[in-house]
């Protein structure tokens, strides 16, 4: 027979695991309509509290667990220093896990990390396990999803559209001329395939699209891989007038690639990135990018997990994006 986990006892009662959670450990601080839904759940399906779990959570560490996808990724420094930013004033410590872009991995790492129980999790992406949902569940303590959007989170999630940014950078290039438009994608995680997406979206909508001007791999998203890609991506599409990569460090690559060969940018070629990593402002020429609310994130995150989720009654949190046109797609 399957075990009856938090989840199920919340998609039964129309409400979150978190919720269950807290309805079934503090009832007092809960409607009397929600603690009557929960009940009502936990005894249809023969809900068995996890003992063990609850015993966890009784046992409470000073720390905030955080979990990312890459220590190389610059990206992730910004989100980190956001989440140091909203603690520096308390006792708060961080543990922090690499999952390497792999749920299985983060539901390994959560696993040992949450014993003792911590303060609350910070985890990046929306991609988690199922028994992942069903130990944080079972364990009631806050999470906060990050660098995404979604309709359902564990509790509550900080982010933005990725496909919307894509389609924005996307639509910046055809406002400035461009027609022939390539994508360079590298660890294509569901973060980059939201990107992708949104690239395939606009140029769809222009009958522009050729399957032919994309070029991914799940090698680390580094300047190497994004010299290497466009050289494939000009093998495969030498028509291809501008690029839209999917990190700046590879839109960095492209521009470093595209000078070895004594390509203009951007009389040529049009170049766009993602992310606004710093160094695109200051290369020449400069590289118009998305950019993307990283430190904020991180700072949100960690401001929520201080004051508690229920501080804040939306559980989607869409900090937004914005395109930074400069010199490299100026044609």
């Amino acid at each position: 027979m399957t075990k009856v986990t938090l989840i199920d006892v919340g998609r039964e009662a129309g409400v979150s695991a978190i919720t269950v959670s807290r309805a079934l450990r503090s009832p007092e601080k809960v409607s009397d309509s929600l603690r009557a839904k929960v009940e009502a759940a936990v005894r249809k399906l023969g809900y068995v509290p996890n003992q063990s779990a609850s015993a966890l959570a009784s046992s409470e560490t000073n720390s905030i667990v955080v979990m990312i996808p890459s220590m190389s990724n610059h990206v992730f420094t910004d989100v980190l220093r956001g989440i140091e930013d909203a603690l520096k004033d308390t006792r708060i410590t961080l543990q922090i896990g690499n999952t390497g872009y792999d749920p299985l991995e983060e539901e390994r790492i959560l696993r040992s990390f949450l014993n003792p129980a911590p303060k609350g999790v910070i985890l990046a992406g929306i991609e988690q396990t199922d028994e992942t949902r069903s130990m944080l569940a079972n364990i009631g303590v806050p999470v906060v999803q990050i660098m995404d959007l979604s309709d359902a989170p564990i509790g509550k999630i900080v982010g933005f559209s990725h496909e919307k940014a894509a389609m924005s950078a996307v639509q910046h290039l055809l406002d400035q001329g461009y027609q022939k438009i390539g994508f360079l994608g590298a660890q294509m995680d569901p973060r980059s395939q939201k990107r992708l997406a949104g690239f395939k979206r606009t140029l769809q909508n222009a009958d522009l699209l050729d399957e032919q001007a994309i070029v991914v791999t799940n090698r680390p998203s580094d300047v190497r891989t994004g010299s290497n890609l466009y050289g494939k991506l000009m093998q495969q599409y030498p028509e291809c007038d501008a690029i839209f990569c999917n990190n700046d460090d590879m839109a960095l690559g492209v521009l470093f690639e595209c000078q070895r060969r004594g390509i203009n940018i951007p009389r040529d070629f049009g170049l766009c990135g993602f992310n606004d990593l710093g160094v695109t402002a200051e290369c020449v020429p400069t590289i118009s990018t998305v950019q993307t609310p990283l430190f904020e994130i991180g700072q949100t995150a960690g401001t929520i997990l201080l004051k508690g989720l229920e501080q804040y009654p939306e559980d989607t949190i869409d900090l937004g994006f914005a395109v930074a046109p400069r010199e490299s797609s100026r044609k």
